[in-house]
């Protein structure tokens, strides 16, 4: 089962969240937040896997929740649950150790989804509304050369084709025919990207590319 902590300050998206995971069969809610300061300390006192962070809520937001959370020494995985307008809070807490996030207008099945691919070790990049929300993030970002584009230098041209189908949210298997390569063979491109570039996760890749402007080439 997977342990679902909901870290929200209002009460009723917290209850409608708890109905929708306590009907999965797969994940259970083993806790309730209405602030990042409980939702730290919750994960402290019990096993927790997934985290649905809010991102504004008093007295601690998820972003600075986020960042407690990544530094200690538990798996706890987490998700950010966030409107169109908070990207640049967004961008915040995925920098500070989120796996994903997802809109809170998502699908049910979909949230019930990200929740799974993020408890597997997985990251959350995919849906369009993500792509829209790092171009407006990129947009902002400075221009000019920066560490992480001396990292790109290291890549070689097939590196850059995949690591720029991973930012525009595709998977292995839409990169594989994209590019017309054996699935196997982008694992193995993506895990080299994950070392050359020290990223954690394909999240911190798509950061990585934003940020190095490889979008916009």
């Amino acid at each position: 089962m997977i342990s679902v902590l909901l870290a929200d300050d209002q009460a009723l998206v917290r209850s409608g969240l708890r109905m929708l995971v306590d009907a999965a069969d797969d994940m259970h809610v083993v806790g309730e937040a209405a602030n990042g300061v409980d939702a730290v300390a919750m994960v402290r006192t019990r096993k927790v896997d997934v985290v649905l962070m809010d991102i504004r809520m008093p007295m601690m937001d998820g972003t600075e929740a986020t960042r407690l959370i990544h530094d200690m020494d538990v798996d706890t995985k987490v998700l950010v649950l966030t409107t169109f307008d908070l990207d640049e809070y967004v961008f915040a807490a995925l920098r500070n150790g989120a796996s994903g996030f997802m809109l809170k207008d998502a699908l049910p099945e979909d949230l019930l989804g990200a929740i799974r691919t993020v408890a597997g070790g997985g990251a959350i990049v995919a849906p369009t509304s993500t792509r829209r929300l790092l171009d407006h993030i990129a947009s902002r970002l400075p221009d000019g050369r920066t560490p992480c584009q001396d990292r790109l230098d290291a890549l070689t041209e097939r590196e850059r084709e995949v690591l720029l189908e991973v930012a525009n949210g595709a998977n292995n298997t839409e990169i594989g025919q994209r590019l017309f390569m054996a699935e196997g063979t982008v694992k193995t491109h993506i895990g080299r990207l994950l070392s050359k570039l020290d990223a954690r996760d394909r999240v911190g890749l798509v950061l990585i590319a934003h940020e190095c402007g490889l979008l916009n080439r």
